[in-house]
């Protein structure tokens, strides 16, 4: 029996699909003690609660929905360039460059840093363009 080992553009996967719910937490970040009645986190409407919060609050929310809109194409890039035996250093190395960014990218949306925010989810576009072209023979 073989195992497939799991590379460390493949960890960058998970940790990306984590991402999100780091970004949720921090905007649910000390409200969850708090009662529904003064403004607290409602988790039978957790949605609604969310799409209700303004400031860095709102600002985590967005950056939640925005690492899930950058899901995909990460993903399938990952795989595409795995599938095309992409050389593994190089993709390892742009999978971890990945990651970073969209961390950073996260900061600067909470942060209100909105143009380095762009600059950081255009430079993160170009490397996951780099990771699926990495494998192109």
């Amino acid at each position: 029996m073989t195992f497939a080992r799991f590379t460390i553009a493949y960890w960058c996967v998970l940790i990306m699909a984590l991402l999100p719910i780091v970004c949720a937490a921090i905007a649910k970040y000390g409200m969850m003690g708090t009662t529904r009645r003064e403004g607290g986190f409602d988790n039978h409407d957790p949605r609604g609660w969310l799409a209700r919060q303004t400031d860095w609050r709102g600002r985590a929310n967005a950056a939640q929905a925005n690492t899930f809109e950058a899901l995909p194409f990460f993903f399938a890039a990952v795989i595409i360039a795995h599938q095309l035996q992409a050389g593994q250093t190089q993709l390892d190395i742009l999978a971890l460059l990945f990651v970073v960014l969209r961390i950073a990218y996260v900061m600067m949306y909470i942060a209100d840093l909105a143009k380095a925010r762009s600059a950081i989810w255009a430079l993160g576009l170009l490397i996951n363009i780099g990771i699926l072209f990495s494998g192109y023979r």
